[in-house]
């Protein structure tokens, strides 16, 4: 407790210090030094103020302990001992809350991302899964305010996504859709199966972190940016000019696609904003090697014997095998109700990462 207390000083010291650098002129007047402090300032508020309140909480106690010793009144020492229990159960509550403000925080959380969808094993199917999931995803972001582009999409004939990349923006985006990386299995008969049998099929589902410009420096001569027609879905909307763009980052083998504006700008501009996120990803994994085994952590194979989540149609349960979750809610979590199941992961984070701490 002695080495948490001693922390919470430190930054709360530290928060006094930026909020002190915010107010100085020369500061004000630096707009791009005045943001970054702002920004450092932001990350560690919350911790400050929560460890204010808990120093103005134990003067409280303090202060209540010497009244009670010296009081002789009767009424008012009971009074002053209601005050006593009182403080310490809100420094209980308010120590449990700072041991979780201390926590490391993933520096991506605030970021916006990049979400890719594939259908896995399956055929068919699991391209109509995937575009299921992909249906999903855009219901929970309009629900939270997170503003979806289409980056690139392939389809099949009867509706189902080959491959979907999508571009996801909004106050911790990432933070909100991480635990969604990996492969999703779908139990159920499918519209073409005649015999009623259940399938299991098979989805994979990537989430990146969007990397600023400043973190990736793509080089002109490592890059090669082709453009091509847009394909359509045939008769007025096919697109008789070339908008498409396909860029191939040749030192690590990346290749990025954009068809869905028809603008040729815009979709370079989203197709260089994907690189950057998969070169961000690849670049922090240190190596090759190491980038394939996050890669195959974050989406497995696509094999059914893969998955992170399972979606069981003839039981209308979804369950989520990381943290052993089932929801018999199965129809609301498809069309996009799926916060539930993200608050179990973040808390089984969360207490993974205390349990770390205390060990």
């Amino acid at each position: 407790m002695d080495k948490m207390i001693a922390k919470l000083k430190e930054v709360y010291a530290r928060y006094c210090e930026l909020s002190e650098k915010m107010s100085d002129p020369a500061v004000i007047s630096d707009t791009a030094e005045w943001t970054k402090i702002a920004k450092a300032q932001s990350e560690i508020a919350e911790t400050a103020q929560k460890y204010a309140e808990y120093a103005e909480v134990e003067r409280q106690l303090e202060e209540a302990v010497e009244a009670e010793k010296t009081e002789q009144d009767p009424e008012m020492k009971e009074l002053f001992g209601a005050e006593i229990l009182s403080c310490k159960e809100k420094l209980e509550a308010l120590r449990e809350e700072l041991k979780i403000l201390l926590l490391p925080k993933d520096k991506n959380d605030d970021r916006n991302c990049i979400m890719e969808i594939r259908g896995g094993a399956g055929g068919e199917e699991a391209a109509l899964f995937a575009y299921e999931l992909y249906r999903m995803y855009i219901n929970y972001c309009e629900r939270h305010r997170l503003k979806i582009e289409e980056v690139d999409k392939s389809e099949t004939e009867l509706g189902g996504i080959k491959e979907v990349v999508l571009n996801i923006s909004g106050k911790g985006a990432y933070k909100q859709l991480k635990f969604e990386s990996g492969v999703h299995r779908v139990q159920r008969v499918p519209e073409t199966e005649s015999q009623g049998r259940v399938h299991t099929s098979t989805a994979t589902v990537a989430v990146l972190p969007e990397a600023e410009d400043v973190e990736v420096e793509i080089k002109e001569e490592d890059i090669r940016v082709d453009v091509y027609r847009s394909s359509g879905a045939g008769g007025q909307k096919v697109n008789k000019t070339e908008t498409a763009i396909r860029i191939t980052h040749f030192p690590t083998g990346l290749v990025v696609t954009c068809q869905d504006e028809r603008s040729q700008l815009k979709n370079k501009d989203k197709a260089f904003k994907v690189l950057r996120s998969r070169l961000y990803d690849y670049y922090n994994s240190k190596n090759r090697t190491a980038y394939d085994e996050h890669r195959k952590s974050l989406v497995g194979t696509g094999d059914r014997s893969e998955r992170i989540r399972t979606y069981n149609f003839p039981q209308g349960r979804v369950t989520d095998h990381r943290i052993g979750l089932s929801l018999y809610s199965l129809d609301a979590f498809i069309m996009g109700d799926i916060e539930g199941m993200i608050e179990a992961l973040t808390l089984a984070e969360r207490e993974a990462q205390l349990a770390g701490e205390e060990n």
